[in-house]
């Protein structure tokens, strides 16, 4: 499911990068998109704001199928605090400008399967493909506003995975 994973974060990541130039995120002294892997990276004592958050859940096979097929629950949270410029008073504007830019990231519902253990990423013979989002209520902490979106990502396994 490695490769499912992998080629889901980067779909989104670069489609992140095409429909938001301006959501980015300094993470060991690069810049890039606004969107990361929880498991890939150090832990946070607190998830980073502005910036959505990928964290796998769960793992299901289906091995009655002429490929085994795997489908991992996968939750991505964000969260915002507003600008500075409007002293946090547009946190649910940004909060609503960050949900739409999932919609957008998630959109079309599939992508090619790649593996990224090698450079370039060689393309594997099937797509990794998801549901519709859903997006759980906007949770209020102080001057936060929160919220978490579940997708449940399908992949069949391919011989050597």
């Amino acid at each position: 499911m490695q490769n499912a994973k992998d080629s889901f974060y980067m779909a989104l990541r670069s489609r992140l990068a095409a429909i938001n130039p301006g959501r980015t995120i300094l993470l060991r002294g690069t810049v890039r998109p606004g969107i990361l892997v929880e498991e890939a990276e150090a832990t946070f004592a607190q998830l980073p704001t502005d910036v959505f958050v990928v964290r796998w859940l769960g793992l299901a096979l289906d091995m009655d199928l002429a490929l085994p097929m795997a489908a991992e629950e996968c939750e991505i949270l964000y969260q915002t605090c507003g600008t500075q410029s409007f002293g946090g008073l547009d946190r649910g504007r940004c909060l609503s400008a960050m949900d739409e830019e999932l919609k957008s990231m998630l959109q079309p519902f599939f992508t090619p399967k790649l593996s990224y253990t090698a450079t370039p990423p060689a393309a594997m013979l099937t797509n990794v493909f998801w549901d519709e989002p859903a997006l759980a209520s906007a949770v209020v902490q102080r001057d936060q506003l929160s919220r978490s979106a579940k997708v449940t990502v399908y992949s069949y396994q391919e011989q050597g995975e």
